[in-house]
């Protein structure tokens, strides 16, 4: 969990940079265009969500790559089971990766760099309808709890409104997470998937429908307090960062 940890900041201020910045461009854009605008408008949401989705496929595939590769490591590996063609002869007990640096560095020399962004198809699959039901609803349940006098959401309305949305985005994207986990584990040790469909094939095949909803639970259960947290951090930092600009200002 190291690598992920000390890349979560950069990634999701990124993400949140980006879908805010995007947002304001096309809200500024269509203010030119028409002197009569909603508070929010769909169609610039859903545009800026699809932005940040793909934004953060580019800076979170290689993350997640090194992560489940390392965390596949504390399975035992079966050939028996599998009746595939094992990269390596031999593997022995000893683990393929010794740290994540390790991992980068093996993955880049044996697949190259394309290795690094391998699942990148089935992450997009993820992530751009997933930040879609990310963003969009905790624009408008926060402006449904915010009362129309108030000039901005309370910390408490921030913080239902992100953890509705985390939920609601991690629940509806669980089927496309299991395809994306399962494309970036193959090749640890042996290469099962020629690509999304065939992953989506053989999973379907061997374990019913079933498979695609396999910890949609947890990942509701997790996406309420993950999110809750993060949208209230992102809100009472631009708060802050606001009042702090405003006094210092000449």
């Amino acid at each position: 969990m190291s690598f992920p940890l000390a890349s979560i900041a950069v990634y999701n201020s990124v993400v949140f940079g980006v879908f805010s910045n995007t947002q304001r461009f096309l809200s500024q854009h269509h203010a030119r265009e028409s002197e009569a605008r909603g508070s929010h408008s769909l169609s610039d949401l859903l545009l800026a969500s699809m932005v940040a989705g793909v934004v953060s496929v580019g800076l979170g595939a290689p993350v997640d790559l090194i992560k489940i590769r390392l965390q596949m490591q504390t399975q035992p590996f079966q050939e028996g089971n599998l009746g595939l063609k094992p990269r390596t002869v031999a593997l022995g007990v000893q683990p393929v990766y010794q740290g994540p640096v390790h991992c980068i560095a093996t993955i880049v020399r044996t697949e190259g760099l394309a290795g690094m962004y391998r699942g990148v198809g089935a992450m997009l699959l993820r992530d751009v309808p997933g930040y879609c039901l990310y963003f969009i609803p905790y624009v408008f349940l926060n402006d449904w709890i915010t009362p129309e006098a108030c000039t901005g959401p309370s910390p408490c309305a921030v913080w239902l409104a992100g953890g509705l949305a985390g939920a609601i985005s991690w629940g509806t994207a669980t089927p496309m997470d299991v395809v994306k986990s399962r494309l970036q584990a193959d090749g640890v040790y042996l290469n099962k998937y020629k690509g999304i469909l065939d992953c989506i094939s053989q999973s379907y095949r061997k374990e019913g429908l079933k498979v695609f909803f396999r910890g949609i639970t947890v990942n509701t259960v997790r996406g309420f307090p993950m999110s809750a947290a993060m949208f209230l951090g992102y809100e009472l930092s631009l708060q802050a960062l606001r009042r702090d600009h405003t006094v210092t200002s000449p």
